[in-house]
């Protein structure tokens, strides 16, 4: 099982164009920046740090903590950060705190530990255990540690911003830049350490990065930035927004119902001393770090962000948002067809066909009347039958409460009640919408078909459906038929089609207004998710 959990592995979800690329040979900067990086996808690069000073320089299994004590001495502050979680430090400021420590104490207290695991190897050897040690294995000793750890993260050795904070400048003496990165300009150079196995939380950072693992193993988890609905990331607004709300030790299923899907949107990768992994802006990652593990890493700006104009924001704001709307509609509306065809079986008690028409009205009969239904395919019809049994049982609902609001009055009352409602996954706007599911399947020019039967047939219950069962969904997909209608239309017939339609009501504009009131609260359904699940805001529809 421990084995399982150690190993590299691509959930079954993940696009195919999405996984890190693999790498056993460093590209040339030409060919990183032409085909690697305007991916926005991870690679991996193995062993790509062999012949670095500090990848011999700086092992602790080899003197490495004595060369790192000497070279930086004994007063150099650096500040470090101190989880009250254990061995697992979160980014939001609550779990831990930054305190300042001499790298001298620091190293000191990397050397004792590193005494506690050569005893304790030692004395396993002893004991006749001669099993090799794996990745895993070297974390075990560090787990009976004290709750509070220290953890030497983003200590910088280069800072373009601020160069007063470049604590561990004198590291860059020993450091060579991987050949790909030849040319760039870097935001930071930092410097990782930890004495214990630790872990840290689901995260993306605002720069490309290059990860360079010079001592030790790190596993690292990723996400693509579409995963943000499974991973509940932090509100935009507050001071940790690039981490995510779920525990990565206990996570709260109950509370963070897509995050049981996370895993399968993941890829793991296992780095060892040499290796460098490229994680592109806005990827979220989890790393895992074995015992005295050291690392750098390199931040870039990209180039989209560098191109990226300050007084054009709101645009591109407006922009994405109304992209990722659009997206979360067509998604929904490209729901598959066959998971209604089952459907189209008699519903509610029907049987017969002709029984709920007789229930809804009496009037309703005239000489096109059986020909306008016995032209219809026998799956419209089954739709047209369940339609009817929503607005007659709609109606009896009705009866039975002394008849509630008139048609405009259940508009606004059904916004206001979407107001109170939290944002919904995208599955459950059309699960819980029937008219949505029943017409969704239907050909849009059988739904003609369809709905010019009711006008000719049964045109009250036409204006119920429109103006009293319709939803939000029902109402986005109705119109979506209607686009697709008109396609496979001339402007003639498109006409001749709205012109007899709108006529089963006694008010049309009522019709309409109906129509698009609805429409426009289903995209607000959609807005309010998109900012749920990717900026973790709820919003109420504005009066």
């Amino acid at each position: 099982m421990q084995a399982e959990k150690d190993a590299e592995f691509v959930g079954a979800a993940l696009d195919a164009g999405l996984r890190a690329a693999r790498f056993s040979l460093p590209p040339s900067s030409e060919e990183f920046a032409a085909s690697i990086e305007p991916k926005n996808v991870p690679a991996v690069f193995r062993g790509v740090l062999k012949g670095s000073a500090a990848l011999s320089r700086w092992d602790p299994l080899y003197g490495g903590l004595d060369y790192l004590l000497e070279k930086v001495g004994p007063d150099v502050a650096v500040e470090a950060m101190m989880s009250n979680t254990g061995h697992v430090f979160y980014g939001d400021l609550r779990s831990h705190e930054r305190v300042s420590i001499l790298f001298s104490t620091f190293m000191q207290s990397c050397k004792s530990h590193l005494g506690h695991l050569n005893a304790a190897s030692d004395s396993s050897k002893d004991k006749g255990i001669g099993k090799e040690s794996t990745c895993s294995d070297k974390m075990c000793p560090a787990r009976s540690e004290n709750s509070e750890q220290l953890y030497l993260a983003q200590v910088s050795i280069l800072n373009t911003e601020n160069k007063d904070r470049s604590s561990l400048e004198v590291l860059k003496e020993d450091i060579q830049e991987p050949i790909f990165l030849k040319g760039k300009s870097f935001s930071s150079i930092n410097f990782w350490m930890s004495r214990a196995h630790m872990r840290s939380s689901t995260h993306y950072d605002p720069h490309h990065n290059l990860l360079c693992v010079m001592a030790g193993c790190k596993k690292v988890t990723l996400w693509s930035p579409s995963a943000s609905p499974f991973l509940y990331p932090m509100p935009v607004y507050g001071e940790a927004s690039n981490h995510s709300c779920v525990s990565i030790e206990e996570p709260d299923y109950s509370s963070y119902t897509r995050a049981k899907y996370m895993k399968e949107y993941s890829e793991r990768v296992i780095l060892n001393c040499g290796d460098a992994l490229f994680i592109p802006e806005g990827w979220y990652h989890q790393v895992d770090s074995d015992d005295l593990t050291i690392a750098i890493n390199f931040w870039w700006k990209s180039r989209i962000m560098t191109e990226m104009l300050e007084h054009m924001d709101g645009y591109y704001l407006r922009r994405i948002m109304r992209r990722y709307c659009i997206n979360k509609i067509t998604q929904m509306s490209s729901f598959s067809h066959s998971e209604r065809n089952n459907d189209f079986q008699s519903t509610d008690g029907l049987s017969g066909g002709s029984q709920p028409f007789n229930k809804v009205t009496n009037s309703d009969t005239s000489d096109k009347k059986g020909a306008a239904l016995q032209s219809l395919k026998p799956c419209t019809l089954q739709a047209l039958y369940e339609l009817m049994s929503l607005v007659h049982n709609s109606v009896e609902a009705v009866d039975q409460n002394d008849r509630a609001e008139s048609a405009s009055q259940d508009t606004s009352v059904c916004q206001n009640n979407e107001r109170k409602k939290t944002a919904a996954d995208d599955s459950s706007l059309l699960e819980k919408d029937p008219v949505a599911k029943i017409i969704l399947p239907v050909e849009p020019l059988e739904l003609r078909s369809m709905l010019l039967a009711m006008v000719h047939t049964f045109p009250r219950t036409l204006e119920g459906l429109v103006l009293n069962i319709l939803g939000p969904t029902g109402a986005e997909i109705l119109t979506r038929k209607f686009d697709e209608m008109d396609q496979g239309s001339t402007p003639e017939e498109q006409a001749e089609f709205y012109k007899i339609f709108y006529s089963a009501f006694g008010d049309q504009y009522a019709a309409m207004d109906a129509l698009l009131n609805r429409k426009e609260l289903y995209s607000f359904k959609v807005f309010q998710s998109v900012l749920d699940q990717y900026l973790r805001v709820r919003v109420d529809r504005p009066s």
